[in-house]
């Protein structure tokens, strides 16, 4: 095939998922803003944005940019935090927020920070997902059940619900069990676009039994007006408090954009680019909230459809804007008809893989992070979105610090006749000298833990008697020392002095060996001379330098 011939079978390959992905685009734009309790025009101009700015910004061919079930949840829970106030001035603040959002996206690509949802650990994502995902279910029951119940966390609402049961529409409940069930059969035809189907059904079950009239709730009138964009007026003290909510949305949509961008660019052997992706995710939210619209990011279910679709590029998000755009013009006045539990089925559906175990199980099978991602999930349950996600963030802090403040002190020996000197408690057939002590510190070194391992250090220096002249610290782990670990190695060296021995710091990485040099001036005068701070160099060459030995070129 030529290559004008493979391009144009790409155009119609991308026109065809955009064609497909706009069915479902739409149902879960008007869905996702009922749960950020916005109108339904907030979820549709968020499509447009996130669409048109990553388009033309963005660098993922499968990336759909649009409001999302957790930014909704977040942003609703951010929005319950702020206080009360006029329907229009609510709306200025959800405005602000957005475009906040935005802007620390736009404040990260200019510094470069790609790796920032490195501050999330992956369990606390996947357990905040796994509990997001419940958070979202249990809010659409009120709306399919035809109940009321005191908002709160899911324990209240749930009891609020069950206390309540006695007034159940049955009607509802059926309609989004059939209605979910049409979605998961439908789901296997990837082509398809099964969210315009099951509400293009589901408007016609409510025309023709008055679904009304046995008390199912419908949408109600959609009015999308692209009006001209506005910056809202609001005082120091709202912005400084959306500013608070605006990082934790910022980091909790990058690292959803960013993992599904990731894996699909892993999936299919394409390059990824975190810096302008980024750019693209600012610029889409800064026009979404100069629109009054939602915040948006790149969804892994809508994702997951576009490639399923045949998406070669980024021209089938294009064409999806277009085909919704068309849609909006022309059949608005049906989506109005859709009753609600139609709508609660489409964001149940569209959260139902993330409730997916699997990607918990390898915590439980290793053995680690278990309790972060137990955390997580309850946290989420609990305390509400963002506190449960804030709390768990933390709890993973604390267990780091935890574990990085336990002293890791490994004895080294010869490993036979090679340069390698290992851990004897691992390799019984090393062996050490009796008259060098080899130690290597196996944590990072820094104020929570270099007291105590230095502390065991001398211990170890103490018990040996004998021949003991030499010691050796090694410093791999550490590739820069603050002033607690600078006082600490300081006042070691003076130690290892006091007891006449000759002391080296092997493994030293440049910023380390530059400012051990400035604190062990005085030192370096009087003990071993150039052999005392090693940069970069082994275990192997830090011992014949001690030995005497000239260094091997």
């Amino acid at each position: 095939m030529s290559a004008s011939a493979a391009t144009q079978m790409n155009r119609w390959q991308d026109a065809s998922a955009g064609l497909s992905i706009a069915g479902l685009l739409l149902p879960e734009a008007v869905a996702y803003a009922s749960i950020g309790n916005l109108a339904p025009q907030a979820g549709i101009l968020a499509l447009f944005a996130g669409l048109l700015c990553y388009g033309v910004l963005g660098t993922s061919r499968f990336a759909i940019v649009s409001a999302t079930s957790s930014s909704a949840a977040v942003l609703a829970a951010a929005m319950a935090s702020m206080p009360g106030g006029t329907a229009g001035h609510r709306l200025m603040l959800m405005a602000g927020l957005v475009m906040l959002t935005g802007a620390f996206f736009l404040l990260a690509w200019l510094a470069r920070l790609g790796s920032i949802t490195e501050f999330i650990a992956k369990p606390v994502l996947r357990g905040f997902s796994f509990g997001l995902a419940i958070v979202i279910i249990v809010k659409q029951l009120p709306g399919v059940l035809g109940v009321q119940p005191a908002h709160g966390d899911v324990p209240h609402l749930l009891a609020g619900l069950l206390a309540g049961a006695g007034q159940w529409n049955g009607s509802g409940a059926g309609l989004c069990a059939a209605a979910l069930l049409s979605l998961f059969l439908l789901r296997r035809l990837q082509r398809w676009p099964a969210g315009l189907i099951v509400i293009a059904l589901g408007i016609a079950a409510g025309q023709w039994l008055d679904l009304p009239r046995h008390g199912v709730a419908l949408v109600g009138a959609i009015d999308v007006r692209l009006a001209m964009p506005v910056l809202p007026r609001l005082t120091q003290g709202e912005w400084t408090r959306l500013a608070e909510l605006a990082f934790a949305l910022a980091l909790i949509l990058y690292a959803e954009s960013y993992g599904a961008i990731r894996s699909f660019a892993l999936k299919h052997g394409d390059g990824v680019a975190p810096e302008r992706d980024l750019l693209a995710l600012g610029a889409a939210n800064v026009v979404a909230g100069l629109f009054q619209a939602m915040p948006v990011g790149a969804g892994y279910s809508a994702t997951s459809a576009n490639e399923a679709a045949g998406a070669t590029s980024r021209l089938a998000g294009l064409v999806a804007a277009a085909v919704v755009g068309v849609i909006v013009l022309t059949l608005l006045p049906l989506v109005a008809l859709i009753p609600v539990p139609v709508l609660a089925a489409v964001v149940i559906h569209a959260v139902s893989h993330t409730l997916n175990p699997v990607s918990l199980r390898p915590y439980f099978t290793w053995r680690r992070d278990r309790l972060l991602v137990l955390a997580a999930i309850a946290g989420v349950l609990l305390f509400g979105v963002l506190d449960g996600l804030l709390a768990a963030i933390a709890m993973s802090l604390l267990l780091m610090l935890r574990r990085l403040s336990r002293p890791g002190l490994s004895v080294l020996g010869r490993l036979g006749d090679s340069h390698d000197y290992v851990k004897l408690t691992l390799y019984p057939a090393a062996r050490a000298r009796p008259d060098l002590l080899i130690l290597r510190l196996d944590e990072p070194l820094f104020f929570v833990n270099a007291e105590r391992s230095l502390r065991l250090a001398r211990a170890m220096l103490e018990e040996r008697a004998g021949p003991l002249c030499k010691v050796i610290l090694s410093l791999e782990e550490s590739p820069d020392l603050d002033g607690s670990s600078v006082e600490a190695l300081r006042d070691f060296a003076a130690f290892a002095r006091q007891r006449g021995l000759a002391l080296a710091l092997a493994r030293l990485k440049e910023p380390a060996c530059a400012v051990l040099q400035l604190a062990l001036r005085d030192m370096l005068a009087v003990q071993a001379g150039p052999a005392l701070l090693l940069s970069e160099l082994s275990v192997a060459e830090a011992v014949r330098l001690l030995d005497g030995a000239a260094p091997e070129k």
